[in-house]
């Protein structure tokens, strides 16, 4: 039985074990209202209505006709798609989609801005190998972290990665050393990210320091700003 990385990164973590403390970005503050571009994904449908995630915040449910702070209206919806209009413009997107405004920074480079939730930390919508994820920003953790129960929704065979030991509040769970093909925020898109997937202990995926060591990150009051450096 390989051991590999006992102990890895739980001990920078903080949602082990269904404990939810504030994370590596958690500054005081207040939440933000006025994006400057906004991020949706669909993860419902209902005749007149849909539930989405708006600029990584917690899901809502929105009717037809019914204007969001964010700059997103719902225009109508279908058995397995919906159009909204985002920022001005007219988007269709099915069950699971994600639409992610392009933001470019002064030096050309791709740039994305998250808000702070009410409890100062900041969630994202993302991908992994083209699969939709919501990610909490997390800079005590060394890498991405994924659960194993979402990994294995993914699709990602971590049973061949590397395996070892992490010590969490609920105890010493498995965890798997994997390489993601592509990890994607916004419109930054990094590849070969290390991650750790977990069999227990962990609720949320963290978008951890693998992927954060090779974006740049400034913060403005409630809102930080990710631009991609290579």
């Amino acid at each position: 039985m390989a051991t590999g990385f006992t102990g890895f990164m739980c001990a920078g973590m903080r949602h082990c074990n269904g404990i939810v403390l504030t994370a590596g970005f958690a500054w005081s503050g207040t939440l933000s209202l006025h994006a400057q571009a906004a991020n949706v994904t669909v993860v419902g449908l209902f005749p007149g209505k849909a539930v989405v995630v708006i600029n990584g915040a917690s899901p809502r449910t929105i009717s037809v006709g019914q204007k969001q702070v964010e700059g997103v209206t719902l225009l109508s919806t279908a058995s397995s798609s919906a159009i909204f209009n985002i920022d001005g413009k007219r988007h269709a997107l099915e069950i699971g989609e994600h639409f992610a405004a392009p933001s470019i920074g002064a030096n050309g480079s791709n740039t994305l801005k998250v808000s702070a939730d009410t409890v100062g930390q900041f969630w994202t919508m993302g991908q992994i190998n083209g699969k939709a994820v919501r990610f909490l920003i997390d800079t005590g953790a060394t890498s991405v972290a994924l659960p194993a129960i979402d990994a294995r929704t993914m699709g990602i065979d971590f049973t061949k990665g590397q395996k070892g030991y992490s010590a969490t509040a609920g105890g010493i769970v498995p965890v798997w050393k994997v390489k993601l093909d592509a990890v994607t925020i916004g419109e930054i898109t990094l590849y070969g990210i290390e991650a750790s997937i977990f069999e227990g202990g962990l609720n949320v995926a963290l978008l951890g320091m693998s992927f954060l060591n090779r974006v740049e990150m400034k913060r403005e009051g409630a809102q930080m700003t990710l631009t991609k450096r290579f």
